[in-house]
């Protein structure tokens, strides 16, 4: 089965790509010359998702899925959330976005934080949507340099290393994305 992943993020297509085995092939949007951002402007994970998921459908008319993924930290409200990508503003690395995080936790006690992920899949034209979650706490400092996002500071409870000092193979286990990807290969191969 073919399926197109709404995304230009060479690392999301790597940590997904690692997971499947020969029965999918996974094409990102560079595989179709689809080089435009897809606008992120919903207010939950799930809106992005399937917006992602419709603008690539329509578009190209095969079946897609696209994820939306927030960081969610207890002690500022659920923050970054949706607005994980551009927590330090539109045209931010992802350096910009942990530290402004640091600097915003700063004092904080409670470092507790999870990653959700969720995934919108359009089957031959039918919406789903998937989720996984994965809890652990936020460091005050960087360790590693594997990964991205917030992967240097996001430590997964039971975990003494970082996302970024795991190596994928080990962090394909225990993400978010993996939880909702093997939620969304388990439909996929149960015939549905």
């Amino acid at each position: 089965m073919e399926l197109v992943f709404a995304t230009n993020n060479k690392h999301k297509v790597k940590e997904i790509t690692d997971l499947l085995d020969d029965n999918f092939r996974i094409l990102g949007l560079a595989d179709l010359n689809i080089t435009e951002d897809i606008p992120e402007e919903a207010d939950t994970l799930e809106e992005n998702a399937l917006f992602k998921a419709r603008f690539v459908h329509e578009k190209t008319g095969r079946n897609v899925f696209a994820d939306d993924t927030g960081l969610e930290v207890t002690a500022l409200g659920g923050a970054p959330g949706v607005y994980s990508a551009r927590y330090a503003g539109e045209n931010k690395s992802f350096d910009d976005n942990i530290e402004k995080l640091l600097r915003e936790m700063k004092g904080a006690n409670d470092r507790s934080a999870r990653f959700r992920t969720v995934i919108a899949l359009i089957l031959d034209g039918t919406e789903y949507l998937f989720e996984g979650t994965v809890e652990g706490e936020i460091l005050k400092e960087r360790r590693g340099t594997g990964g991205f996002g917030y992967d240097p500071v996001f430590l997964a409870t039971g975990y003494e290393l970082t996302f970024a000092e795991i190596p994928l193979g080990e962090k394909n286990k225990i993400s978010h994305r993996a939880k909702a990807m093997r939620q969304l290969l388990d439909f996929l191969n149960s015939g549905k």
